[in-house]
């Protein structure tokens, strides 16, 4: 029925590895539950490993990031459970450095959720500078009305 709430329990979402990466001897990755995605909005459930770096990027859309638990660097802010994040559609932000016990995070995108990269000579300098090696991203379960545009 139009109009009526959708529920759905992070249970019965399947994890799905959206990056990757080699730390020294360990693989660090992002694992995303993507509670509700349509061509309106995307909101999910992410756990990154400890360490995990991603890019300096924005979203063509705006975007919520609310830290639970861990912590997580944003550029030069430490983020800690209950930091919000709001970003504006085309806006960038990051880098992101998972803290020591990793974290978890819920994430809303208003619109197209893909994400574009922001400073690719300054993230290949600080996972050199870290001895992380980036590595193919995994396959993902993308709706088929969106495509895939990882870099």
């Amino acid at each position: 029925m139009a109009g009526s709430p959708r529920f759905t329990h992070l249970d019965d979402v399947p994890w799905q590895e959206v990056r990757r990466q080699q730390h020294d001897e360990r693989t660090a990755s992002v694992r995303e539950k993507w509670l509700e995605f349509s061509p309106r909005y995307l909101s999910l459930y992410a756990r990154w490993d400890p360490g995990m770096i991603v890019h300096a990027h924005g979203h063509n859309s705006d975007h919520v990031v609310f830290v639970i638990e861990g912590e997580m660097t944003c550029g030069d802010v430490r983020c800690t459970p209950g930091t919000h994040i709001a970003l504006d559609r085309g806006d960038p932000f990051g880098p992101f450095i998972a803290g020591p016990e990793g974290v978890v995070l819920f994430e809303v995108m208003m619109g197209d959720p893909r994400s574009f990269p922001a400073d690719p000579a300054g993230y290949a300098a600080l996972l050199a500078e870290r001895g992380v090696e980036q590595l193919p991203n995994p396959p993902i379960d993308m709706p088929a009305w969106l495509q895939d545009t990882r870099s």
